[in-house]
């Protein structure tokens, strides 16, 4: 099969790609993520994805059209919903590449995680593929199993491993007992 991958960087990318190719798919990637905050956040997740698609010889689309505001405006006052809004507007974007551009399907690093709802991305992931003739399909992989494996790899390959999801409201979870201190 033909399949986009939407990739959130590089250490999450490492598995899904190997896992993808290892099954005989013809994979691109696709970077899209104006959810990561800072830009320079961003550059380091974005230089990752880099690396590891030259490492495994993948092409991939940059849609770096980082428009962080537009994220922000889509879940103010909606940030205990901010990751189902931030899932599902990457994966619109990537099916719509993947329909203009004649993959068979499209699928997302997101599935490597441990921290993401896995039911809830493929259910946001099929809702408007009603006409699955002419319309790329879901393709749905639990990458988890090779957690360990991927994480090992990244580090041996030294990619930028990040600390957080990715937008603001994570990184100040994530750091948020450093105030206590």
């Amino acid at each position: 099969m033909k399949i986009l991958l939407h990739i959130c960087c590089g250490p999450c990318a490492i598995m899904p790609v190997h896992i993808l190719l290892t099954e005989g798919h013809s994979i691109t990637g696709y970077f899209y993520n104006p959810n990561i905050h800072p830009l320079a956040e961003y550059l380091k997740r974005r230089d990752g994805a880099m690396e590891v698609a030259a490492k495994y010889g993948i092409p991939v689309i940059w849609a770096d059209d980082y428009d962080t505001a537009a994220w922000l405006r889509m879940v103010r006052d909606k940030e205990q919903e901010r990751c189902p809004l931030c899932w599902k507007l990457r994966l619109d974007k990537c099916f719509e590449q993947a329909r203009d551009n004649g993959f068979d399907a499209f699928t997302t690093t997101l599935l490597y995680s441990r921290y993401q709802n896995h039911e809830k991305i493929r259910q946001l992931a099929d809702l408007p593929r009603a006409n699955r003739k002419k319309n790329p399909a879901f393709h749905y992989s639990d990458f988890r199993i090779n957690w360990r494996e991927g994480i090992n790899i990244s580090k041996k390959l030294g990619i930028y491993r990040q600390q957080y999801c990715g937008c603001i409201f994570s990184e100040n979870e994530r750091y948020a007992k450093a105030l206590e201190k």
